[in-house]
């Protein structure tokens, strides 16, 4: 009798540890940031200076030359596993229902916090235009681990 009792305690275990990928997995701060010519968001490694320098970036848009979106997430349980950080933007030429789509594969380590880097540059920065919303997700195959999305999207 007792033996059956464990059975059920193993089985609510595994299942159990299969949801807690999803759940303790997400997506905790997204910083986007114009990029020069040069690749910088600042000209020094200064807070101040990088936020007075994403003004003149802003009144300047002859300057810019792309968008680092610096994404901090966390994948929880999923370590060693082969994940996709996916960011979505909406832009003058695009819509909600079809974003541009900019994604890179990342690997959870541990399960501490992991800051990555996403680019928008080139060709594809000046055929989109501004943006207006983002949503940077975090995905497992098929499976949408977390998301976090601007006030407009």
């Amino acid at each position: 009798m007792r033996w059956r009792c464990w059975i059920w305690m193993g089985l609510g275990l595994i299942l159990g540890m299969a949801t807690v990928t999803a759940a303790s997995s997400r997506v905790i701060k997204v910083l986007p940031h114009w990029i020069d010519a040069q690749g910088r968001v600042a000209l020094s490694p200064s807070l101040f200076e990088r936020d007075a320098y994403q003004a003149k970036l802003r009144q300047e848009p002859a300057a810019r030359h792309g968008m680092r979106f610096d994404v901090q997430w966390k994948a929880g349980s999923a370590r060693g596993v082969d994940l996709t950080l996916r960011i979505e933007l909406v832009t003058p030429g695009t819509s909600r229902s079809q974003p541009l789509v900019i994604e890179k594969g990342v690997r959870a380590k541990s399960g501490r916090s992991r800051w990555t880097q996403v680019l928008l540059q080139g060709q594809t920065y000046r055929d989109a235009g501004d943006v207006i919303a983002w949503r940077a997700s975090l995905w497992n195959g098929t499976e949408l681990l977390a998301e976090q999305r601007s006030f407009l999207w």
